[in-house]
């Protein structure tokens, strides 16, 4: 009866049910929706920090993380591969690198690098190079002479692919080691400041550059289920009395961290503020609803209704109206993610200030259940909690007040 009765008197008025419904369906869609895009941010975010030569865990030489420099190399490898083949589960993916500050150089340019040199075929599964050649082609193992740099690198020297450019370092003598590669291709990063950052050569020329011999600054681990905590306290019980530091991510990126951790926190803030817009208005409109049955509530407490009664009559059709919205709202919000799945939300024209943020160029949103209970919960909950005043304001007038209402 509850539920006949509220069906019917929230259609009473459409115009004024159409208005609730609209500001509960917009409350709810801005909720998911602007919840899905914080969560694209964050997930693109991790994904390009991983690609970027970072990896769920890298595994150093005590001292390499604090200084960098060609001394805190791993000299002797083969302990760390042994280990990485005992511990490491099915299905990961690993990559040895050399990885120092250089100064890359041509005629009429010169900046600071990243010199990194790598093994093609065991990288490109790792990080993002293996996708990102926009020119030319990938380094090839035995070519001592190839460099693969960036395209705002490119631009920046003024120079083109088949031409030279002379990199330079400190080797393991202490002595500045240069050698001229040959530029052979391009790569395309998120960013702009990873073209300018890091130049490729291979791993070969870089150990030989260097006077390294076998040595590596560094070992990075692309785990299939990103469980990296597990996997790096056993790498660490084996590595870490040897001399070795074994780190996840969330170690290494710890501005990253911080700032995922802001946008948790924004999210909810940002729910909270849409709720209490939206809750002003379910307010205002049930008690304007409220006021005009004044004297038909009158009448039904003259006849015996207890005030119980009139108060879970008003809340049945405050559920009604949030169980309408929320629905809607709902399949609005997934339409609409759904609709930029593919596509996602392109932000290349404001490239520098997306970078400058730390943000990927193209945002794709990612509903998550937990975000998406939190934003039905909240409009449900609170929703009828606010609606208690009206209600409780409904059932506080006797029937001699209530009739004599005009």
């Amino acid at each position: 009866m509850y539920l006949q009765l509220a069906w019917r008197n929230i259609w009473r008025n459409p115009r004024r049910t159409t208005v609730i419904l609209l500001a509960i369906i917009i409350g709810v869609w801005s909720m998911i929706f602007e919840n899905a895009l914080m969560r694209g941010i964050t997930v693109g975010m991790i994904k390009n920090s991983i690609a970027t030569l970072t990896g769920h865990i890298q595994i150093h030489r005590r001292g390499y993380r604090s200084d960098p420099v060609i001394e805190n190399s791993i000299t002797e490898p083969e302990a760390v591969i042994a280990a990485l083949k005992r511990i490491l589960p099915p299905g990961t993916q690993w990559a040895a690198r050399v990885r120092v500050n250089g100064i890359a150089s041509n005629a009429r340019h010169s900046s600071g690098v990243t010199l990194v040199g790598i093994d093609p075929a065991s990288e490109a599964k790792v990080s993002f190079i293996g996708d990102a050649i926009a020119g030319g082609h990938q380094l090839q193992p035995d070519d001592p002479h190839a460099i693969v740099v960036g395209e705002a690198l490119l631009d920046k020297f003024e120079t083109k692919i088949g031409h030279k450019l002379v990199l330079m370092s400190q080797d393991t003598n202490q002595e500045i080691a240069s050698k001229a590669f040959r530029i052979v291709g391009t790569f395309k990063a998120e960013m702009q400041s990873t073209e300018k950052q890091f130049v490729f050569i291979t791993r070969k020329a870089a150990q030989q550059m260097l006077k390294l011999r076998q040595g590596l600054s560094e070992v990075s681990i692309v785990l299939p289920d990103q469980q990296e905590s597990g996997v790096a306290s056993r790498l660490k019980a084996i590595l870490s009395p040897n001399g070795y530091e074994v780190n996840t991510w969330k170690e290494l990126l710890p501005f990253l961290r911080a700032y995922l951790k802001l946008l948790d926190v924004f999210v909810y803030i940002w729910s909270l503020v849409i709720f209490i817009a939206m809750g002003f208005g379910i307010v205002n409109t049930t008690l304007m609803a409220v006021f005009e049955r004044i004297r038909e509530f009158g009448l039904m407490k003259a006849l015996g209704m207890k005030p119980w009664w009139i108060v879970r009559q008003v809340l049945t059709e405050s559920f009604l109206l949030l169980i309408i919205g929320i629905i809607m709202g709902n399949i609005l919000a997934f339409l609409t993610v759904l609709a930029l799945s593919d596509s996602g939300i392109d932000l290349s024209a404001l490239a520098a200030g997306a970078e400058f943020a730390g943000m990927t160029r193209v945002i794709y949103p990612i509903v998550s259940i937990k975000d998406w209970s939190i934003a039905n919960l909240l409009v449900m909950v609170l929703g009828l909690l606010i609606c208690i005043y009206p209600a409780a304001k409904a059932a506080k007038f006797t029937p001699i007040e209530a009739l004599a209402y005009t």
